[in-house]
């Protein structure tokens, strides 16, 4: 397992071990710089790239993970202190089987972002209000549900803007079963509108019209056990209200690996 901070493409910190390994940065990042992860092997991967975001348990595809450090407005979707100061601890280790083998949020990962394509669960989408991080996709599965606000953290949200046709797709990386999923849509009234219900697509050809009201807090939507890989949220419909914006806070969907 390695773990690289790179600079113009090339390694200017590394380190690597046996299931485990762990990087200590000692200065502050440049806009440019990226993190990267090089597994040993597929499989579940518990890792911390900053101090803030924490640790996840993810699933890696065992192909190279690599996050660019997020500068400017790529950066407005994360706290003000993320991968920010001149010390940075990285690290990251097999998963020990009862952080995944267990009924949980499938679709948690705040390291989610736009080039992700080796860990799951990996969220996208078709449209993002004017390709803004604090209305990516990420943010619908970073964990974070404050919903009475908008346009900076901790509010990041997924922005539809205002569009119709406007999707999010949820990849799990592998087979998952489920039976559960909760929304949590923006509530930053009078400014937000809410959607009264949106299409749930299923990888097994399945569909179900979540039914959605306009609040402040969770909504849950379950349904008998589904085997599935991936989801898709589309033909959101927007309640008849004078303002344009809904918008999705999080999506946490529950169940445990097939």
């Amino acid at each position: 397992m390695r773990i690289s901070i790179l600079r113009n493409g090339s390694e200017i910190a590394k380190t690597e071990g046996v299931k485990e390994a762990y990087l200590v940065f000692r200065e502050e990042y440049k806009e440019g710089d990226a993190i990267q992860l090089i597994p040993d092997h597929k499989g579940f991967i518990t890792l911390q790239f900053d101090a803030v975001l924490g640790r996840a348990t993810v699933l890696s595809d065992g192909k190279p993970f690599t996050m660019s450090v997020p500068f400017g407005q790529k950066h407005d979707c994360y706290h003000e202190t993320v991968f920010r100061g001149s010390k940075h601890f990285l690290w990251a280790r097999e998963a020990y089987e009862w952080e995944h083998d267990s009924y949980r949020n499938l679709a948690l990962n705040p390291y989610d972002c736009y080039e992700n394509g080796s860990l799951f669960p990996h969220a996208k989408a078709n449209i993002e209000t004017r390709g803004e991080s604090v209305f990516a996709a990420r943010n619908a599965i970073d964990g974070i549900v404050a919903s009475d606000g908008h346009g900076e953290w901790p509010w990041s949200s997924w922005g539809i803007n205002r569009d119709p046709d406007a999707e999010l797709s949820l990849d799990f990386g592998r087979d998952v079963i489920i039976d559960r999923i909760v929304f949590y849509t923006r509530a930053d009234f009078p400014h937000d509108a809410w959607w009264t219900e949106g299409t749930l697509t299923f990888s097994d050809g399945s569909v179900l019209i979540a039914k959605l009201e306009k609040k402040d807090g969770p909504q849950e939507i379950s349904f008998p056990v589904k085997r599935v890989s991936s989801l898709k949220l589309s033909k959101l419909i927007k309640a008849a209200d004078p303002s344009p914006f809904p918008a999705l806070i999080q999506l946490e969907v529950y169940g445990m690996d097939a």
